[in-house]
């Protein structure tokens, strides 16, 4: 569950609704969502992955704290290009939006990253129940909650994360989708 729940997946799965939401066509919010997949989502897992093959982190958890400064910075840099080709090719505003805030969230995550550990998961499925609820519907976004509760369950069982780390990452997450959806417009 926590694989499939993992800050990348959930995030490429809901810029597709994003981008649905917002284009003229189906063309355009396929152009929009894999711009922002494959930047923010694909490329640092490609990364992480690689970097797990030349044995520089341990796994591709990244469970090890101080090997996660590497990838956050490669997210970082990946994000930014992102947020930089969605404008280039007029991505609307929720949908430039929603990449400068990941981006945001990404940078915050590695600034509390150099002095204490936090649940990405949490942040992410927080992030991603919020969104749906914000475009979709406050009905639609409960029937998405008990998620954050599961996926937050799993990350403690794992022992991948204390439970203050994983309210930490559910405020970051929560926090910051209230702002990107009190800024957007669509």
């Amino acid at each position: 569950m926590s694989d499939v729940l993992s800050p990348p997946v959930v995030w490429a799965a809901l810029s597709f609704p994003i981008a649905g939401r917002v284009a003229s066509n189906s063309e355009q919010a396929l152009l929009w969502a894999s711009i922002y997949s494959f930047f923010i989502c694909i490329l640092p897992v490609l990364f992480i992955a690689y970097m797990v093959k030349r044995g520089r982190i341990t796994d591709i958890h990244v469970r090890v704290r101080r090997q996660r400064i590497l990838p956050f910075t490669v997210s970082i840099v990946c994000a930014s290009l992102a947020v930089a080709l969605l404008l280039t090719v007029h991505a609307p505003p929720l949908v430039s939006l929603f990449a400068l805030f990941s981006l945001l969230q990404i940078a915050i995550m590695l600034i509390i990253t150099t002095v204490w550990q936090i649940s990405m998961h949490a942040m992410g499925i927080t992030s991603a129940v919020m969104a749906i609820g914000a475009l979709f519907g406050l009905s639609i976004g409960l029937l998405f909650t008990p998620l954050i509760v599961v996926v937050g369950a799993a990350r403690i069982k794992l022992r991948r994360h204390t439970l203050a780390q994983v309210i930490a990452g559910a405020l970051v997450g929560g926090s910051m989708t209230a702002l990107l959806f009190a800024f957007a417009t669509y």
